[in-house]
């Protein structure tokens, strides 16, 4: 069974139903991994200072942007507080034409379904706020 990509509640009004963000398409490219020839022995990638060549640990490496020939460096603390909120609820506050939605949305197609108990039976139910 598909697994959601994000669970929440689609709230309409009075009405809030449990629901499963689904993608609607699977990817079929097929991953490779790396072998030394005539071994068969897997290869690994290693962090590297590519100017000392000396192996870095995970927590000493920040991730950084290059403005202009400068390096901004962005820590992943800073990240996570720039991050958008996540939220569990998904309230529709209207609707527009599909005319009106620019082409560049339609990046990946994902489907809005119940939320559903290992039991395989949904756990639609009706609260009110």
């Amino acid at each position: 069974m598909a697994r959601p990509v994000w669970a929440g509640n689609l709230s309409l009004g009075l009405v809030s139903l449990p629901v499963g963000l689904y993608t609607a398409t699977d990817s079929h490219t097929i991953h490779f991994h790396q072998l030394q020839r005539g071994t068969s022995d897997r290869i690994r990638n290693r962090r590297v200072n590519e100017r000392t060549g000396d192996e870095v640990e995970l927590d000493d490496i920040v991730k950084g942007y290059d403005a202009g020939g400068e390096c901004v460096l962005v820590e992943p603390k800073e990240l996570d507080e720039i991050a958008p909120g996540r939220s569990r609820s998904l309230d529709i506050a209207g609707f527009v034409d599909l005319a009106d939605v620019e082409p560049i949305y339609f990046d990946k197609t994902y489907y809005l379904g119940p939320r559903v108990r290992s039991s395989g039976r949904s756990t639609a139910c009706w609260s009110r706020p």
